[in-house]
């Protein structure tokens, strides 16, 4: 039997999808944090992908810290990668357009959750993020890693109190 433990989180969490004929999206367990519609193939809320923070926690979680040009020193993001979540709702296609619970909305190629690990941050230095302070949910680019994602561009596809994807 192969266990999580020796494969990459990404590895897992597509083998756990192809390997069950008629894998399903459990139902929320709370409240919903979180809803991706557009082109899903797995969703759990009619037409949706809905999410709970406990849906989202028992993700494969990733952890950084960057910079950020909205906190004044560097800061520890942890949370699923973007890809992961959008594969537990099986969600393809060529550009997601995200909206938050401030209706803030941006656009972001589907090209960009395969060529940087965007984390769909759920903690900030280790503590749950307050709707107030950006929370529940940020969609962070980890800008430090590449000088390409210390510009407006990617700050700008960036997301605080995400609530909704919509996947085209």
């Amino acid at each position: 039997m192969i266990t999580r433990r020796f494969l990459s989180r990404a590895a897992w969490l597509s083998l756990l999808v192809s390997s069950c004929p008629v894998w399903a999206l459990q139902a929320p367990d709370g409240p919903v944090v979180l809803t991706i519609s557009g082109k899903v193939t797995n969703p759990n809320a009619g037409q949706t992908a809905a999410f709970s923070m406990r849906m989202i926690e028992a993700l494969p979680q990733q952890t950084f810290k960057t910079r950020t040009p909205w906190y004044a020193q560097p800061v520890e993001f942890t949370g699923p990668l973007l890809r992961d979540v959008l594969a537990a709702a099986g969600a393809t296609g060529t550009r997601i357009t995200a909206l938050a619970l401030n209706d803030y909305k941006t656009e972001i190629p589907f090209a960009d959750i395969n060529q940087h690990p965007l984390v769909l941050a759920r903690l900030r230095d280790g503590q749950p993020m307050p709707v107030r302070d950006k929370g529940p949910l940020f969609l962070v680019y980890p800008y430090d890693t590449k000088r390409e994602l210390q510009t407006e561009l990617y700050y700008n596809r960036s997301a605080w109190q995400l609530s909704r994807l919509i996947v085209q």
